[in-house]
């Protein structure tokens, strides 16, 4: 496996977003994950849409690979606000795959379906 996370506010930068859409077009990856900030709310559904439209317009590809899911950071930190995430499904279709809850690989972590309803039920 080979994540590679491009720090984020890339989504508006056409040639890093030309040069990721290429690295997919070539390397055909299994998966494609946007990784978002569980933080920053709504602006993480502006910010996905922006980059899976990306992905579309620049790939070299006559069929891009889009993406497949999403993977959250600083899951750990959203209490209860999890709009945004329901919010990020909803709009691209695209399940959220996996949280993270730390700094290393070993905190990220499947999402737990019936914790995060558990939470909006509160």
């Amino acid at each position: 496996m080979v994540l590679v996370d491009t720090a984020g506010r890339m989504q508006d930068n056409e040639p890093l977003m030309r040069a990721l859409s290429r690295l997919i077009y070539v390397n055909n990856p299994d998966l494609v994950l946007f990784v978002g900030e569980a933080l920053v709310g709504n602006d993480a559904v502006d910010q996905l849409s922006k980059f899976n439209q990306k992905l579309a317009d620049l790939s070299p590809s006559p069929n891009p690979s889009l993406m497949d899911g999403i993977l959250l950071t600083k899951f750990d930190t959203i209490d209860d606000k999890v709009g945004a995430a329901l919010s990020m499904v909803y709009i691209s279709g695209a399940p959220v795959m996996f949280i993270g809850c730390g700094q290393s690989y070993t905190d990220l972590k499947k999402l737990n379906v019936k914790a995060i309803v558990k939470i909006l039920l509160k």
